[in-house]
């Protein structure tokens, strides 16, 4: 079962496209989702959903990613939904708030930006190996190295946390297996045990953590890991596909700035 942050093996387009021309699209995707209008919008959903079937990423593998994030995204929609000012769309008359246009607008337009960001993010780390990660991410940090950036400590810092993403999330589900064999029911439980039950549940997720993190150092210093620049078995080269795909990537971005300045 597919967990976000985890690579997919496959042999689709973008897995063959150069990593720093993916890590910048996903950067620049994400600029666009925070400016973007209700047109602009529609380009970004149809330029990911494109990217999605130029990947072959199976559908359901790709659902999956938002499975963490989708009580966070419903509480967003929500508090959008009462907390914005505006025309009422319908008031409560045991409750001192309304549901607004505005509302409505203002949550389902920020819940498809968290959506997006999402769904670009998991096609990146599902079409790209964790060391062709670590190298782009390096490569793109490297004019900075003069001014005192360590770039191959900030590259493998991220692709570490990418990579423990899965890790921690199938660590979770083990812990909620155990405490559920347990007798531990949280359907059915009221809201005072529900928290009773989430703080048996972080809890050992926290210490996990921990040991997980001191594994990771041992592991790292069993290999005699050194900090400083490292060569790479794989040499990141830039092709003619790489160049399509970034001025595919440019276009939308002038495409949604164009329609930004003109419909704002």
């Amino acid at each position: 079962m597919y967990k976000l942050g985890q690579y997919v093996h496959g042999d689709g387009i973008t897995y063959r496209l150069d990593p720093r021309i993916k890590i910048i699209s996903v950067m620049v995707l994400s600029a666009l989702v925070f400016l973007a209008n209700v047109l602009s919008a529609a380009f970004i959903s149809a330029f990911i959903v494109f990217a999605v079937f130029l990947s072959r990423l199976m559908i359901n593998r790709v659902l999956r990613a938002f499975k963490p994030l989708v009580i966070f995204m419903c509480l967003l929609f929500v508090l959008h939904v009462f907390f914005t000012d505006g025309e009422a769309l319908y008031a409560f008359s045991f409750f001192p708030m309304e549901i607004t246009y505005e509302g409505l607008y203002r949550g389902a337009f920020v819940t498809w930006q968290i959506a997006c960001l999402i769904l670009a993010g998991a096609v990146l780390t599902m079409t790209t190996p964790p060391s062709d990660l670590i190298n782009g991410i390096e490569s793109l940090l490297r004019p900075l190295r003069p001014v005192g950036v360590p770039s191959h400590d900030v590259a493998m810092m991220i692709s570490t946390a990418l990579r423990f993403m899965p890790t921690l999330l199938e660590e979770y589900d083990r812990i909620r297996t155990a405490q559920t064999a347990r007798g531990a029911d949280i359907k059915k439980s009221s809201f005072s045990e529900k928290l009773k039950l989430a703080r048996a549940l972080s809890i050992p997720l926290v210490f996990s953590v921990f040991r997980r993190a001191d594994e990771l150092v041992d592991a790292m210093e069993a290999r005699a890991y050194q900090r400083g620049h490292r060569t790479s078995l794989k040499e990141l080269r830039i092709t003619s596909s790489d160049i399509a795909a970034l001025a595919l990537i440019l276009l939308l971005a002038g495409s949604v700035l164009f329609s930004t300045e003109i419909f704002g």
